[in-house]
C-alpha cells in the first residue's frame, strides 16, 4: 500500500537546531536552499571556491562556504550535484566530516544504490526527490503550493531519520502536495528506465524517426517538424492535464481512430522486449557501470553523440520555425540572476 505524507505528518521544528548544507546551487540546489531559508531553516550553500554560482547565491542572501567548510559545520548534508561527480566530491570533501549523528541526503539514489558512495554506518541516510525541475519547486513554494516528492530511508541510526527527512521535505514545500514513500532501489530503477525507454530516449527517437520518414518520402522538413515534433507538446500537455482520456477528448475522431489503429504497429512486442532488456540492464547495474566507465574515459561517446545531434536537420529546421513563434521570445528576463548548471565539479 502506498504511503503518502502531508504537512500534517511533519514537525519542521525538529530542524530548529540543525544546520543544513546544500551542496550545489544549480537546478535543484537553488530551489532547495531558498525554500528552506524561507521556511526558517539555517541553510549553508557549499560550493567550489571557483564556482560561478557563488556570487549568485550570495545575492539571494544565502550563506556560502567551501564544500569542506560547509560540511564540517552542518548536521544535514544534501548532495545536489550531478551523479557523475558525486563520488569524487564525496570522498574528497564530504566523507571526513560525517561524524556520528549527522545525516546525508540525496535527491536521486544512483550513488548509494550502485555503491559509488559508501557512507559510514553511524549516520542517517535518506532521500528527498522532488518530481519536478528546480524552477517549479521554487515557483510552487512561492505561490504557497508545492510539488510531490519521493522519500526513502536507507539508514536510520538516530531513530529520527524519518522525522528529519519529512521535515526537510516540508521545508521545501513538498509535503504541501504529498511525499510518497519508496526505496533508493525503486526510485533509481524507475527513474532511469523512464528516462531511457520513454521520456528522453523513447520520445526523441520516435520524433526523429517520424521526421525522417516524412522527409525521406519527399515532404517539406518544415511540415514534418510541425507534425512530428512541435505538436508533441500540445499532446503531452493534454495528457499532463487529464490523462489519455483528456487528450483523446480534445483531438478529432479521425486522430483518435488512427491512434487506436496504429499504436501496436509502432510499439510492438519487440519494442516491449527491448524495454525489458533496458530495465534488466538498469536492475543488474550494467547501465551504471557503462556510465561510470564513460566518465572515467572522458565521455568520448557522450561528446561525440551530443555534437552529432546538434547538427541534425531537424534541429536547424526547428530553430528556424521557433523564430516565427513570437510567444517563445516575449518572456521577460528574471529580475534575479539564474544559477548556472553545476557541471564542472570533475575539473
Amino acid at each position: 500500500m502506498v504511503k503518502i505524507y502531508y504537512d500534517r505528518d511533519v514537525t519542521i521544528n525538529c530542524l530548529n537546531r540543525k544546520k543544513i548544507c546544500i551542496l550545489g546551487f544549480g537546478n535543484q540546489g537553488h530551489a532547495h536552499a531558498l525554500n528552506l531559508k524561507e521556511s526558517g531553516v539555517n541553510v549553508i550553500v557549499g560550493l567550489r571556491t571557483e564556482s560561478q554560482n557563488w556570487g549568485i547565491a550570495e545575492d539571494y542572501g544565502l550563506k556560502v562556504m567551501s564544500i569542506p567548510d560547509a560540511c564540517a559545520q552542518s548536521d544535514i548534508i544534501m548532495i545536489l550535484i550531478p551523479d557523475e561527480n558525486q563520488t569524487r566530491v564525496y570522498y574528497q570533501f564530504v566523507h571526513n566530516h560525517l561524524t556520528q549523528g549527522k545525516m546525508l541526503l540525496f535527491a536521486h539514489g544512483f550513488s548509494i544504490h550502485y555503491s559509488q558512495i559508501k557512507p559510514p554506518s553511524n549516520i542517517d541516510i535518506a532521500m528527498i526527490a522532488p518530481k519536478a525541475p528546480g524552477y517549479m519547486v521554487r515557483r510552487e513554494y512561492v505561490a504557497g503550493r508545492g510539488v510531490p516528492a519521493l522519500m526513502a530511508i536507507h539508514q536510520d541510526t538516530s531513530g529520527q531519520a524519518l522525522d528529519l527527512a519529512l521535515a526537510y521535505a516540508g521545508g521545501i514545500g513538498a509535503t504541501r502536495a504529498g511525499v510518497i514513500a519508496t526505496t533508493f532501489r525503486e526510485e533509481v530503477e524507475t527513474d532511469l528506465f523512464g528516462e531511457q525507454a520513454v521520456l528522453c530516449g523513447g520520445i526523441t527517437s520516435l520524433m526523429k524517426a517520424g521526421f525522417d520518414t516524412l522527409v525521406e518520402a519527399g515532404y517539406q522538413p518544415e511540415l514534418a517538424y510541425f507534425e512530428c515534433i512541435n505538436e508533441m507538446k500540445l499532446i503531452v500537455d493534454l495528457i499532463y492535464e487529464g490523462g489519455f482520456s483528456r487528450m483523446r477528448n480534445a483531438i478529432s475522431n479521425t486522430a483518435e481512430y488512427g491512434d487506436y489503429c496504429t499504436q501496436e504497429k509502432i510499439i510492438t512486442n519487440q519494442s516491449k522486449e527491448n524495454m525489458k532488456q533496458i530495465l534488466y540492464d538498469i536492475q543488474t547495474g550494467k547501465f551504471a557501470r557503462e556510465w561510470i566507465l564513460e566518465n572515467q574515459a572522458g565521455r568520448p561517446f557522450l561528446d561525440r553523440i551530443r555534437a552529432l545531434s546538434q547538427n541534425l536537420l531537424l534541429e536547424k529546421v526547428g530553430g528556424d520555425l521557433r523564430a516565427m513563434m513570437s510567444w517563445l521570445n516575449k518572456e521577460k528576463p528574471s529580475a534575479q540572476k539564474v544559477p548556472l548548471r553545476e557541471v564542472d565539479y570533475a575539473k
